[in-house]
């Protein structure tokens, strides 16, 4: 079980630093691996984590701290590494604190220099409340804690053939220029003295190497020893830092002037950058478009930039140098600026897409660039509120499937706090706040804020505004185990607005309320005919959510009329589509039915294994409800049939078994039969 980062390169060297550190794990909670930018502490403890993952049980997970610039999103950072999305209003520490208490696990905390102070509270209050937990974190300066153990990270051992550093080089020479002999006495010479000058630091030895590619080691050792021997004043830079910064430099200098406008740009992104992203927030002035995706490509073979998936990445210490380059021409606010109004569009872009075949995409893009939109979120509350505001309801819906709720609901109180104009942006933020506050059981607070966006909507005159009203409270009041309700506002809001769902996608949310009401008010007929009806409409567009939701409630209602075959089905359509759109919430209600229908079947071990994993799934988001009220008694009644099926203690050990699971792993047995 974890999340640890996948890495193609080969690790090399460090064995009696791993060794030092794997003990320290044995003998402490708190480990904290310091050192200088690019001593590559990250990889060490990644390696660590690999080599360890055995002792802990319960996984070990990693979360990345390095895009955080202030501890406004640390918390949930941290809940995100460790699979937490929590839908309930406690404080985020107050749920990481429950979710950790009874787990044995390490987790490692990547770059805590920026929150370093905030960081070191939080895994303070964290090792108080979960005896089980082991952190291992790297960052600049240690936290400072009673109980730390700090290890120093030194640089590789440099300057002779066997050591860790020309190991290195040798290593990554072997990717970089294949045809490359480098066992020559001279070559091996320069090799050996250019791992001496740059004194071992990984990233300072794998920025020479990548000069490979038009030098040889001869004229790399000839031109860095010019360049040390420049810097001679420790007193302004430590040896260490010397050489780490000359290298940086140096690439930096053998970088063609647009790949170094480009890396500058670049330094204003916080994750992984698509061609696409740098496309439109890098462009301009001498920088074309055309040339941004060939400048990629060479910064990443200078090592620069890492690649990983479709995109690319910078190191953070090697983003530092890019931002202070753009300082220094001045272009930060311009491009700081235009990096939020990209993210703004993208919001945007996809709730436009919402309704349609991109649906699944444009929720992976929302996930995968969720750092850069907190970033441009808060760039645009300084600077151009009512933006802000567009983007905050935008993203709504998408970061509350996502299971960002925490911060989907900080955001759009923030905006919905200024005074802004009325209008459609702010009746969607309210709607999204409505959303966000039912799923996290604050029905009061949710009911009030749907009354607000009811009111702001018949101002606006617009259907779709009206449609999202009507969604916002009759989900809350459905939420409410008020089904008579909900089915009243949502019903009366599809009659008076009955249009094409391409001009108000929002009739296909109501036409979701309507159904669950429909069926928790016992009309099972007409909610068989309304749930055929909205799987229609779902094809006819392509879209999941929606659809998933029909296939839900078709299982419930098969369930109920005797036909588990059939009920089985649908569960298992509605967990394949949930977890498409990595529908935290979607997948836990489907595992119930899906419990449900192999428990009427007679297979009381299979039922256990699928409740244990729904059970992991509410945990995780720890929903006070556990879906609708009306829910609660049918699951019972489910539980009963599996336990008899199975026999208590059969029941109990495959049910304990999947709960201790990890999700995925239990969504993808429970998954893994054939489709009756």
């Amino acid at each position: 079980m974890g999340n640890l980062p996948v890495v193609t390169t080969s690790f090399v060297g460090r064995d009696s630093e791993l060794v030092s550190i794997e003990r320290a794990l044995r003998d402490h909670r708190l480990v904290t691996l310091t050192g200088s930018g690019g001593v590559g502490k990250s990889r060490l403890a990644l390696r660590t984590a690999e080599r360890v993952q055995g002792r802990y049980p319960d996984g070990v997970w990693w979360a990345d701290l390095s895009h955080l610039h202030d501890d406004q999103l640390l918390t949930t950072t941290v809940c995100d590494g460790v699979g937490l999305l929590d839908h309930s209003p406690r404080r985020p520490v107050a749920a990481l604190c429950e979710w950790l208490a009874d787990r044995r696990l390490l987790l490692v905390l990547d770059c805590c220099e920026r929150v370093v102070g905030p960081c070191g509270q939080l895994v303070a209050e964290l090792l108080s409340a979960a005896p089980g937990l082991t952190v291992l974190a790297t960052s600049r300066e240690p936290f400072g804690a009673p109980d730390e153990h700090v290890i120093e990270v030194p640089p590789l051992s440099a300057g002779a053939d066997g050591d860790d550093a020309v190991r290195l080089f040798h290593d990554r020479a072997a990717a970089i220029a294949p045809d490359l002999r480098l066992d020559a006495p001279d070559s091996a010479a320069a090799v050996a003295d250019i791992c001496r000058r740059l004194d071992g630091i990984p990233l300072a030895v794998e920025l020479a190497c990548a000069q490979l590619r038009g030098s040889s080691a001869q004229e790399i050792t000839g031109r860095l020893a010019s360049r040390m021997d420049a810097l001679t004043d420790d007193t302004v830079w430590p040896r260490r830092h010397r050489a780490l910064r000359t290298t940086i430099g140096w690439s930096h200098e053998l970088c063609a002037p647009l790949e170094r406008l480009l890396w500058a740009r670049l330094s204003v992104f916080r994750g992984v950058v698509t061609a696409a992203d740098a496309e439109a927030v890098c462009a301009g002035g001498p920088l074309g478009a055309d040339a941004i995706a060939p400048a990629l490509e060479r910064l990443a073979d200078q090592s620069v930039l890492r690649r990983t998936g479709d995109g690319y990445l910078m190191l953070d210490t090697l983003r530092e140098y890019g931002a202070m380059w753009l300082a220094e021409l001045a272009q930060d606010a311009l491009l700081a600026d235009r990096h939020a109004r990209h993210f703004a569009q993208v919001a945007v872009q996809a709730y436009a897409g919402w309704l349609g075949p991109s649906q699944v995409a444009w929720y992976h893009r929302i996930a995968d660039t969720h750092a850069d939109l907190c970033a441009a979120l808060d760039h645009l509350l300084a600077e151009d509120p009512e933006k802000a505001m567009e983007m905050a309801g935008c993203a709504g819906l998408f970061w509350s499937c996502c299971g960002h709720l925490h911060q989907a609901r900080t955001y759009l109180e923030r905006v919905l706090a200024l005074p802004l104009s009325a209008g459609p942006h702010r009746t969607r933020a309210l709607w999204a706040l409505g959303i966000t506050l039912t799923l996290q059981g604050d029905h009061e607070a949710a009911r009030r804020t749907g009354e607000e966006c009811h009111y702001a909507a018949r101002r606006d005159e617009d259907a779709e505004a009206v449609l999202l009203a009507a969604h916002s409270m009759s989900f809350t009041y459905l939420m409410m185990g008020k089904p008579h309700t909900a089915h009243s506002i949502s019903d009366h809001a599809l009659r008076h607005h009955a249009g094409d769902p391409a001009d108000a996608p929002s009739q296909l949310r109501c036409r979701v309320i309507r159904l669950f009401a429909l069926s928790a008010l016992g009309r099972l007929d007409e909610a068989y005919e309304e749930a055929t009806r909205l799987q229609r409409i779902s094809l006819r567009f392509g879209e999941h959510w929606a659809r998933a939701y029909a296939d839900h409630q078709l299982a419930l209602i098969h369930l109920l009329q005797g036909r588990p075959r059939h009920a089985e089905s649908h569960a298992r359509a509605m967990l394949a589509s949930k977890h498409e759109l990595h529908d935290s919430l979607g997948i836990a209600l489907g595992l119930d039915l899906l419990a449900g229908a192999i428990a009427v079947q007679g297979n009381g071990v299979a039922a256990a294994r699928a409740s244990g994993t729904g059970h992991t799934y509410w945990r995780m988001i720890g929903h006070p409800h556990r879906g609708t009220p009306e829910l609660g008694a049918i699951r019972e009644q489910w539980e009963l049939r599996a336990r008899q099926a199975a026999g208590d203690s059969a029941y109990e050990r495959a049910y304990l078994r999947a709960s201790a699971d990890d999700a995925e792993r239990g969504l993808a047995h429970a998954l893994e039969r054939q489709l009756p």
